[in-house]
């Protein structure tokens, strides 16, 4: 049986966390617009050779979208800490030395000297074997699988929610283009009533004029005022919005570029048009277009 499509936002969120033989690990993962896919980790030291594998699974699954992920990995409460006391040592001997070479200076307390890289550790982490580092890695990498499986969800789910305002938008545009369909049937008309009536202003009495040329150049010039052209361009626009909105997957170019098309469209309507009505309804349908050009961004 044939897999349902969705239309997939490039904005979501997802986060997911495990913990193996005493140690905790949380995954998050966000992603925002991107033209292409752009995913950006940060991992604790020990886990880069992850990272390729980890970026295949992202692209397997996600088309476009900037994504960057987390991985926090952390020893749990109760584990206890050890203390490096040579390393101690050696670091108390420097700072009682460089303490005596500046006049003034106060001498060394414990609670900075064990805040110091190296002196403090986790119980047990100089016990921790490449095998157990390798079972952490493993369900590491098991749970950015999950958390990736989070975020796609989270972004077909805020699609379905693109997909509505989407076609309201669209529904919104094709009453704008009806409307503009019936006020530009009597244009041709209105342009021609209103150029003879310049002429006869313009021309003086008597001056020889042929009427043919006059004829030529008033088809010519209310041909230009046509915009069925444009409408019925329009229109084909608004059936292949439609019909890449149910295709569904991996359509966010194609509707970027459509918003281009139907912005000339709009904007050669209000050039030719030779009434307030049909320039108002042109302005409106101009002003929709641009929001539905910013809720298309969104998409993947």
């Amino acid at each position: 049986m044939e897999q349902a499509a969705f239309l997939a936002s490039m904005t979501g969120f997802s986060r997911s966390q495990g913990e193996v033989d005493g140690t905790a690990w949380i995954w998050e993962l966000r992603s925002v617009n991107g033209r292409g896919l752009e995913v950006k980790l940060r991992l604790p030291s020990g886990f880069d050779a992850l990272e390729p594998g980890l970026r295949d699974a992202a692209g397997k699954v996600l088309k476009r979208g900037n994504v960057s992920g987390t991985l926090t990995v952390r020893r749990e409460v109760g584990a206890g800490f050890a203390v490096d006391f040579l390393a101690l040592e050696r670091l108390k001997d420097v700072a009682i030395a460089l303490a005596d070479e500046i006049p003034g200076a106060l001498p060394p307390r414990a609670e900075l000297l064990l805040g110091l890289p190296g002196v403090m550790r986790a119980a047990g982490a100089v016990e921790e074997s490449e095998e157990s580092l390798a079972v952490l890695r493993a369900a590491v990498a098991v749970g950015f699988a999950e958390v990736l499986e989070g975020l796609a969800s989270a972004r077909v789910s805020e699609g379905a929610r693109l997909v509505e305002i989407v076609l309201r938008l669209l529904d919104e545009i094709a009453g704008l283009h009806e409307a503009a369909s019936i006020e530009a049937a009597a244009q041709p008309g209105l342009f021609r009533a209103r150029l003879m009536a310049q002429l006869s202003e313009i021309l003086e009495p008597g001056r020889g004029v042929a009427e043919e040329r006059v004829a030529q150049e008033i088809a010519l010039l209310t041909t230009k005022s046509d915009v069925r052209e444009e409408l019925d361009r329009l229109g084909a626009h608004i059936f292949s919005a439609r019909a890449l909105v149910a295709e569904a997957v991996g359509v966010g170019r194609k509707l970027d570029f459509l918003m281009q098309e139907f912005n000339r469209e709009v904007n050669t309507l209000c050039s030719k048009s030779a009434s307030l009505a049909l320039t108002g309804i042109g302005l409106k349908m101009k002003a929709v277009v641009e929001q539905l050009r910013e809720q298309v961004q969104n998409i993947e």
